[in-house]
């Protein structure tokens, strides 16, 4: 993936959903350097290096529907939200109806067969993210991990167009999601340590030094999920939850 908008298909922004929006947002920019536009009466947006990565929403505003638990969303941009809408629940999916959000584009919310849910997003004034998601603090890779991997795979498969290949790692399988040539997205099983929690796509963000974000990350209030190692081929990573809850992984490719 290259800076500049995402292509059709693509992963293309990300919104994060917290309590306690002014600590949270001290927390994000203490370890990604993040930066904030406020929107007034709503909430922000927040950028790195001045470009646009996604929605930082507070669960307590008004607006907010009550008991929403803090987390990551996933947006994957798409030709037409209100087809891919229609086309989820002909795969046996679920889907809200395609809505404007202003000027900016339109959205649908989107649910595989096992559960997972992501966003797809229709570009009106905005793409989306365009900051270059090899740079410090940018969402870089999107993974899901479900009940079932077979039914999942083939419902974004059918659903996106993605191209799927199955790879063989220690101790499990992992399937990787192709747009066209460039790979988009991971899916794994969930093991057997996560019973009982429901499928969900998570996010990785680019990190210049895993064990340093970690410390940040630490020092700051947060916690480890899961502790920082190498992964053959793609780098070092980590999983970290803020101090409000909201839980994400770092990754520093390699070189």
């Amino acid at each position: 993936m290259a800076p500049g908008p995402r292509p059709i298909g693509s992963f293309c922004w990300i919104n994060v959903l917290t309590p306690e929006s002014d600590a949270a947002r001290q927390f994000f920019t203490t370890v990604f350097s993040w930066e904030f536009m406020e929107l007034p009466g709503m909430g922000h947006i927040a950028k790195v290096g001045g470009h646009d990565i996604g929605g930082f929403w507070d669960t307590a505003h008004p607006n907010s529907p009550p008991g929403l638990p803090p987390g990551i969303g996933t947006m994957v941009r798409v030709e037409s939200a209100s087809a891919i809408a229609e086309q989820a629940i002909a795969l046996g999916g679920r889907s809200t109806p395609a809505r404007p959000i202003g000027p900016s584009g339109t959205m649908a919310e989107v649910w595989d067969p096992t559960g997972a849910q992501m966003d797809v997003w229709e570009s009106g004034t905005s793409t989306g993210a365009v900051a270059d998601p090899m740079a410090h603090g940018v969402p870089s890779w999107i993974e899901c991990m479900t009940t079932d991997v077979a039914p999942a795979a083939a419902f974004y498969r059918d659903l996106f167009g993605w191209s799927v290949q199955t790879m063989p790692m220690p101790e499990m399988e992992y399937t990787v999601f192709s747009n066209g040539e460039a790979m988009v997205a991971g899916m794994m099983a969930l093991p057997p340590e996560m019973a009982g929690v429901p499928p969900h796509w998570g996010t990785y963000i680019t990190v210049a030094d895993v064990d340093v974000a970690v410390h940040e990350a630490t020092i700051h209030g947060g916690s480890v999920t899961y502790p920082a190692m190498d992964v053959p081929g793609t780098g070092r990573m980590a999983g970290i939850v803020s101090p409000q809850g909201v839980m994400f992984s770092v990754l520093q490719y390699e070189g």
